[in-house]
């Protein structure tokens, strides 16, 4: 029996365990070329992602002149992106060796995010890291009746992956931290900056540190009630 404080840790996925932004800045000035938007750079998309494909391609129009065919240009932006969906993203330093480190001491494993479920597997089955999760739970994932920050997708992974266990969750924006607030689950923070913990129990700037700060968590987070 593992002495780790959590059966279950649940991940977010971009700017969590995978560096995303160039290729999604990529697909969104793409979309933008065909309605003869002008591109945005990669710090000007990066604090656009998090709230799924819909929004960040919304935020992108308004910040290059306003609305415009928002539903006609999504399946462009997501084939695109779905073409180039590994060619600059890659893991966090550390990761990998993170999550096995995790799996090591009987640790499940699931990722929760935004992102359409279908393309997050095939990025974190390109990314060589889909085998490390018991399973993804995506914006669209059946089952879900909100996104985050509602607590729902916590939830659905709680009930599907928890068996009774206590949980955690590792994300990279207020959106994660809400969520996991919001169902009562103890919250890690990844910020390579350490910027402001937005409300998590713990932050961490490098996986060599994320059992570390998952026990920290548990020290001073909230158990699921």
């Amino acid at each position: 029996m593992s002495d780790f404080p959590f059966a279950l840790v649940g991940f977010d996925l971009d700017g969590t365990l995978v560096d995303s932004v160039a290729d999604l800045a990529a697909a969104v000035n793409h979309a933008l070329a065909t309605i003869d938007r002008a591109p945005l750079t990669v710090e000007q998309v990066r604090p656009m992602i998090g709230g799924g494909t819909r929004l960040m391609l919304q935020r992108a129009l308004d910040a290059t002149g306003g609305d415009a065919a928002l539903d006609g240009l999504l399946p462009v932006l997501l084939d695109h992106y779905a073409a180039h969906i590994a060619d600059r993203t890659r893991p966090f330093p550390g990761v990998i060796e993170a999550l096995d480190a995790l799996r090591a001491r009987g640790v499940t494993l699931a990722v929760v995010t935004n992102k359409i479920e279908h393309l997050s597997r095939k990025l974190l089955g390109e990314l060589g890291l889909l085998d490390r999760f018991v399973g993804v739970i995506g914006g669209d994932t059946a089952g879900l009746t909100a996104t985050k920050p509602d607590r729902a997708p916590i939830d659905l992974m709680q009930a599907r992956y928890g068996h009774g266990g206590r949980a955690a969750f590792v994300g990279d924006t207020d959106y994660d931290i809400r969520a996991a607030r919001a169902a009562g689950m103890p919250v890690a923070l990844f910020s390579p900056n350490k910027s402001s913990n937005l409300g998590a129990d713990v932050i961490f700037s490098h996986y060599d540190q994320l059992a570390d700060a998952l026990a920290q968590a548990a020290a001073v987070g909230q158990p699921i009630t």
